[in-house]
């Protein structure tokens, strides 16, 4: 018995209402773009520079217990992560403690630290602070700089691969998907004001990659039936395309976001942002995949050239295998 979430059969018709749809997408990336712009993100450490400890004890980490000795000292956002490695023994017990820059300064303070330390010893008394490491502001500043340019560069890639393998409209219906998402995904973090730090910009970047994935598989049924029916109108070729292939979105969608739940309520408080991010992002790169990248490519339409081989229909590029 094999399990199906859509019937083979499915004749749902997506784009009877595609000017609304379009129109929900464009108003909600106006949200999040206005709330980006007038509240901004909740830079983490990595964005807005600060000071890392770096302890060893040969009790367990109890990041709960470490937290809990620090959170009376107000020091804004601090992140605790153990540390493993193989090559530690059973009495190394190593953690990661990263307190955020205090009142725009390079480093936290020296009387801070000892404070810290203080306050940690109360809970493990035989712990050991091996190193403190300061991140000021200038590098922070590259370091934002430098993810802004990685998920720029990802995005441009994406509309050059998508346009040598198919035409240019489809990869303007790609691209926008994938601005779409990302803007999305920056939007709820900017809303809710959830700590955004490096592994949320590892987060966009898989996102960028699972939404273009998703949608070349819809854009390659489209081709082939664009070439199969002939005589069809692109709005029924479009939705025979994403009813075939709606079981492999769905099955892909829901897998995926069942062990992203999983972990997003087992795996602590550290992977917390970027689960999140990955449970959005798929999310809304499912929708964007159905009602923004096909329906772009509705509203530009499509050139149907037949007087070509069926293996370089579309442009001398578009045989080149994904």
């Amino acid at each position: 018995m094999r399990l199906k979430l859509i019937a083979d059969d499915t004749s749902f018709d997506f784009f009877s209402r595609w000017r609304i749809w379009l129109g929900i997408s464009a108003l909600l990336v106006l949200v999040g773009f206005a709330s980006f712009l007038i509240q901004g993100l909740n830079f983490g450490i990595d964005f807005r520079g600060g000071t890392t400890v770096r302890t060893e004890s040969t009790e367990a980490v109890d990041v709960g217990l470490y937290r809990g000795a620090l959170d009376p000292l107000g020091l804004g956002d601090i992140t605790i992560t153990e540390v493993f490695d193989p090559t530690f023994g059973p009495d190394e017990n190593v953690a990661m403690i990263r307190i955020q820059a205090q009142d725009e300064a390079e480093a936290v303070k020296s009387e801070t630290i000892a404070k810290v330390q203080e306050a940690l010893r109360s809970v493990a008394p035989d712990i050991k602070f091996v190193s403190v490491e300061s991140v000021g502001p200038k590098v922070s500043g590259e370091l934002i700089q430098t993810a802004i340019l990685a998920v720029t560069l990802a995005i441009l890639a994406v509309l050059v691969y998508i346009w040598l393998r198919f035409e240019w409209q489809f990869a303007l219906g790609a691209v926008a998907a994938l601005v779409h998402d990302v803007v999305l995904t920056i939007g709820i973090f900017s809303e809710l004001q959830i700590r955004f730090d490096l592994a949320i910009i590892a987060a966009l970047l898989t996102i960028v990659g699972y939404s273009l994935n998703d949608t070349v598989v819809v854009f390659d049924r489209v081709r082939e039936n664009l070439r199969k029916y002939k005589q069809k109108d692109l709005k029924e070729v479009l939705n025979l395309s994403i009813n075939e292939t709606m079981s492999r979105t769905l099955m892909t969608s829901i897998t995926t976001l069942l062990a992203l739940v999983s972990l997003y309520v087992l795996g602590g408080d550290v992977i917390r942002g970027f689960v999140f991010a990955m449970i959005w992002g798929i999310i809304v790169g499912t929708y964007s995949s159905i009602f923004v990248a096909s329906t772009i490519l509705l509203w530009l339409g499509v050139k149907r050239d037949w007087s070509k081989p069926t293996n370089t229909s579309g442009n001398q590029f578009a045989d080149i295998d994904a």
